[in-house]
């Protein structure tokens, strides 16, 4: 056979080969299945998710060149391997300036109303251009930020892509944004695979789960963890209804009362006040509570336990909590054994999402 014959007869083969090509979904994106349970979320109507949209949002989540400096970006103070936290009492924006609360956990962001420890935003769209323009964190003005964006050779097709204008506004930079964060769902820790009927929780678990859901009743002699009154339902979140979600939990006396919600309310009632967050991951999120001032789990549950501070404004339903049949005068003691404490602990544990904070999805792009 000639070298020829040869030569044709392999062209031939290689022209018959499929040729692969690597396509990225397009259009409307559709979420991975949602647990039932998780109660009913709105995506709003002028904000749908779209695989362009989520794809911007994503490039823009770890992008420095919103920040003044272009050493900051949403990702520096929420990084998915700590459940989208940053490990530190209180968030530092560029040149290292701090604020006086921390940076919160990012998950199952659908199924909230209100968002930042104050409740000042009612919307992801309205809460992701704060931390861009807040002096103390990225501290760029919206028009610099598209300014630069504008001026790149990627992001003007990009928002074509999305929302079909080159043009860059500071409504579909947090449009974007917002896609991004509302993919963030978190529903496979071992807490979600027992409710779906795949494992059994340990002994330890088990009775830690009674008690997180138990207010206590020491005349019925029901103890209780007390836990579930605040941080509510499957999600174990605060109450999604107006501002519900947000208590003095006890951090502080009357005198050194932080403002929290009262800062947005105008209300005294609500001073020291704080949203109630999310206790998915719970365990990979230290340091707790707005201020970052408790270190591990153990020292959120003694403060419960032994140092709640009474105010003015302490939450009911955390003033009236005790396992104690006669709780001491002019004090709030929740009473728990050092057991029940290790048991609570143990169930928390059981929220930690694995695939949640290794998705490749939810990584830098």
């Amino acid at each position: 056979m000639s070298n020829c014959l040869l030569l044709f007869l392999f062209a031939g083969l290689v022209a018959c080969e499929p040729t692969v090509v690597n396509i990225s979904p397009t259009g409307a994106y559709t979420l991975p299945s949602v647990p039932a349970h998780f109660g009913s979320y709105v995506i709003p109507a002028d904000n749908p998710l779209t695989y362009e949209g989520i794809a911007l949002g994503r490039q823009l989540f770890y992008d420095t060149r919103l920040s003044a400096d272009n050493t900051i970006a949403c990702a520096s103070c929420h990084q998915q391997l700590d459940a989208f936290t940053d490990g530190l009492p209180v968030s530092v924006g560029v040149q290292n300036r701090k604020r006086n609360v921390g940076s919160m956990a990012l998950a199952n962001l659908l199924w909230q109303r209100k968002f930042n420890w104050s409740g000042n935003a009612n919307s992801l769209e309205e809460q992701v251009l704060m931390p861009l323009q807040h002096p103390d964190e990225m501290n760029q003005s919206l028009p610099v930020t598209i300014a630069k964006l504008q001026a790149t050779n990627t992001y003007p097709a990009l928002f074509k892509k999305a929302f079909g204008n080159e043009a860059i506004t500071s409504e579909n930079i947090a449009k974007a944004l917002a896609q991004f964060l509302r993919t963030l769902v978190s529903a496979d820790s071992k807490f979600d695979k027992f409710i779906r009927g795949e494992v059994q929780l340990t002994e330890s678990e088990q009775r830690g789960y009674a008690l997180f859901g138990q207010h206590p009743y020491p005349e019925q002699k029901l103890r209780g963890g007390n836990c579930g009154d605040c941080h509510v339902g499957f999600l174990q979140m605060g109450s999604r209804t107006a501002f519900e979600g947000f208590h003095n939990n006890g951090l502080d006396p009357d005198a050194t009362l932080k403002q929290g919600l009262a800062a947005v309310t105008g209300n005294a009632a609500d001073k020291g006040k704080f949203k109630a967050p999310s206790l998915r991951n719970i365990a990979l999120t230290a340091p707790y509570m707005h201020d970052g001032r408790f270190k591990t789990l153990a020292e959120v549950l003694d403060h419960y336990n032994d140092h709640v501070r009474i105010s003015t404004t302490l939450d009911p339903l955390v003033l009236e909590a005790s396992n104690n049949l006669f709780p001491p005068k002019n004090e709030v003691k929740l009473g728990l054994t050092d057991q029940e404490k290790q048991d609570i602990i143990a169930f928390l544990k059981t929220l930690t999402d694995e695939k949640f904070i290794t998705n490749k999805e939810f990584g830098k792009p």
